[in-house]
Formats: structure tokens, sequence, C-alpha cells
């Protein structure tokens, strides 16, 4: 599983989830997760269509979309979706 995060820094919620995904990341190094700043990089995240940052979403191991949040999500709700598919 990898997790795209798309944000910005002009963004409050991204400002709020960046320390969120650093305590989810130090604790489980094996999730391979991806950081695209929406401002710097448009050209990258284009395939995903947007509508609303910060977003999140989750891809198996093709590449596949499995699910997207957006906006503030706790802790515990991403780390039950980690933890749902992390074997996908």
């Amino acid at each position: 599983m990898k997790v795209i995060k798309i944000g910005a820094a002009g963004c409050p919620g991204c400002v709020i989830m960046k320390p969120r995904w650093q305590e989810i990341e130090q604790e489980n190094p094996w999730l391979d997760a991806e950081y695209f700043d929406a401002d710097e990089q448009k050209d990258k995240i284009k395939k995903y269509n947007l509508d609303e940052l910060p977003t999140f979403i989750f891809l198996d191991q093709t590449e596949v979309e499995i699910t997207r949040k957006k906006g503030i999500v706790s802790k515990s709700a991403l780390l039950e979706l980690i933890n749902e598919h992390k074997d996908k």
C-alpha cells in the first residue's frame, strides 16, 4: 500500500495534518508515503482530480486507488485505514 499526501503550505488543514503524518510514518516505517505540494507540483497531481486540500489517497500495490480522505482526519482513523489496507 502507498499513501499519496497532497497539501499546500498556506493550507491550515495541511499544517495540522503534517505532524500527524510524521508520527504515523515514524511509527510505521514500512509505510510508503509520498507528499506533493499542490501549488508547486500541479503537473504531478493533475491526475488525482482534487477538490479539497489536504487529500490523502490510498493506493494498492498496483497503484490503483483504494480510498481517499480529505481535510483534517484523526490519527486513529488514518491508522485504521492503513491497518485495514496494508497488505493490498
